[in-house]
């Protein structure tokens, strides 16, 4: 179910929020939202290397946070399943230990999916406590930290 009531389906915090519209997928929007970030990222790091990555998750950020901001506030919202900017920031950050490699990849989705559904402590606090746009997009950038670091411990022993 969508909040699509009192904005746009071509407002630009709507297009952004949702990544392109993938977040309103009917079925697992996140899940999609992930699968949707996997392509860019994957992109961004081949043709400009891992920095260039690391910079585009922070602008992701910053445009997650603004955009799922005005999403909010002219939806009356407080954390729509259709926003899945907050997926494509967090989604980034394994594939920085990914790198190109696609069994690491397929990893990486699946981590940051595991943290990102069941947010185990302190992701869950995270989600639990910390209110508006900010905490839309930071529980998924620490369920993208968690999943870098187990993938990281999985590449030193593969």
């Amino acid at each position: 179910m969508t909040s699509l009531k009192n904005i746009s389906l071509f407002h630009p915090a709507t297009i952004l929020a949702t990544w392109f519209w993938t977040g309103l997928s009917p079925k697992a929007p996140g899940t999609i939202g992930s699968l949707a970030a996997l392509p860019f990222g994957y992109l961004i790091f081949s043709l400009l290397g891992d920095q260039a990555l690391l910079i585009a998750i922070g602008l992701v950020f910053v445009i997650g946070v603004i955009s799922t901001d005005v999403y909010l506030k002219k939806t009356g919202a407080s954390d729509p399943g259709e926003v899945v900017i907050d997926e494509v920031a967090g989604q980034w950050i394994p594939l920085l230990i990914a790198g190109t490699n696609p069994l690491y990849y397929l990893f990486a989705f699946v981590l940051f999916r595991i943290f990102d559904i069941l947010k185990p402590w302190p992701i869950g606090w995270m989600d639990k406590h910390i209110k508006g746009a900010f905490g839309v997009m930071f529980d998924d950038i620490a369920a993208g930290i968690c999943a870098a670091l187990i993938l990281f411990v999985i590449t030193q022993v593969l």
